[in-house]
């Protein structure tokens, strides 16, 4: 059996960045292959796995980051494997399900102009992460860097020159008993308890973090089709200023804010399409379940989800600020109305393939082949 160590600062198991390769790592548990023990300073749910915390006092964010790093890195000789999930340099694989914060950066000045800039730049905290995030993927003791989406694999090889031999693309997994075109059946008792016609058409939106997920960008995209609804899944501490874009005149009660749901499969069975114009997303679950359900995607090249977006066909790719791109994308969509059927397979068959089972498979492969000799 392996024992793998799995580093996060601050781990919860139903976190966006956590919740697919926790029931991957759970299954391998429960299968003999792996032994799990969590090293964090906190975490919310644990999965059942063994949990050794780390939590050296600090006065600083930045303290913070580098003493827990120090002492995590102390034990890592423990184990055989030590899978991080932070920037903590000295384990074995990262995975970069956050990206590359430096095209992070580049993204978010795009909205954040200016002022917001100088700010981040004044807080230290970006220099520091630039910094760590060098010296991590220039340790001797990193074998792989774990992708979901080829979009950061090739831009973790172009900016740190790592060999492709060191990186591996495995997408995150969906459990298709959860999500499939079967969903369909509660369009009916979602849309009647939300006040929406049978046959309006209806975007999902999925995802917390508006603002580098571009929900003004979706918001502007239906505003001149008065028969489209946005149904919204999530949250942000901004959510007051979308509320009042989702009150302009032309966009009327067609936007419908959810809260952050405990469970998205009716609103993917009642939706005919998914939106998600983001800055910057490595892969975002939200787009693996929507393809998997049979929506197509509207998404940016930003996004590792538009790797599997054939235009025209299983959904649209357009710049995340690029709101006439996004309206001209529904324009045609909502014209080949008579196509959304064949849309919807197309879009089922792209993420068919990418299960929660063919993850685990990959996951147990890799770990095999960098186990010490």
């Amino acid at each position: 059996m392996i024992r793998l160590a799995v580093v996060r600062q601050r781990y919860n198991a139903f976190g966006s960045s956590e919740r697919v390769i926790s029931r991957a790592l759970a299954t391998l548990k429960a299968n003999g292959t792996v032994d799990i023990t969590l090293i964090a300073r906190r975490w919310d749910d644990d999965a059942g796995w063994h949990t050794r915390r780390i939590d050296p006092y600090a006065l600083t964010r930045v303290r913070r980051d580098r003493s827990f790093a120090r002492a995590a890195a102390a034990c890592f000789h423990e184990y055989d494997l030590v899978q991080s999930h932070d920037r903590v340099p000295g384990a074995a694989i990262f995975r970069a399900g956050e990206g590359v914060h430096a095209t992070w950066l580049e993204q978010s000045r795009r909205v954040h102009g200016a002022r917001g800039t100088l700010t981040r730049r004044l807080s230290g905290y970006d220099r520091h992460l630039l910094g760590v995030e060098a010296q991590m993927f220039a340790h001797p003791a990193l074998k792989c860097v774990l992708c979901n989406s080829r979009m950061v694999a090739a831009d973790i090889k172009r900016r740190f020159g790592l060999d492709e031999s060191r990186i591996a693309l495995i997408y995150n997994g969906v459990d298709p008993a959860l999500y499939n075109p079967g969903l369909v059946r509660h369009r009916a008792a979602w849309r009647e308890q939300h006040a929406i016609a049978p046959d309006a058409p209806l975007l999902a939106y999925v995802g917390s973090g508006f603002v580098w997920r571009g929900l003004a960008t979706a918001l502007a995209a239906i505003e001149p089709f008065p028969e489209v609804h946005l149904a919204v899944s999530g949250m942000d501490r901004r959510s007051q200023r979308y509320n009042q874009l989702a009150e302009r005149p032309g966009l009327g009660n067609r936007v419908h804010f959810l809260g952050s749901l405990p469970n998205v499969r009716p609103l993917y069975g009642a939706a005919d399409a998914f939106i998600l114009p983001s800055l910057y997303d490595p892969f975002p679950n939200a787009c693996a379940e929507a393809f998997a359900s049979g929506l197509p995607v509207f998404t940016s090249p930003t996004c590792g989800a538009a790797e599997w977006v054939r235009e025209g066909e299983n959904g649209w790719v357009a710049d995340a600020l690029d709101v006439e791109g996004y309206r001209t994308a529904v324009s045609r969509w909502l014209q080949r109305r008579s196509d959304w059927p064949a849309m919807r397979e197309a879009a089922h068959a792209t993420g068919q393939p990418y299960t929660l089972e063919r993850m685990i498979a990959e996951l147990e492969a890799l770990y095999l082949r960098l186990l010490p000799a």
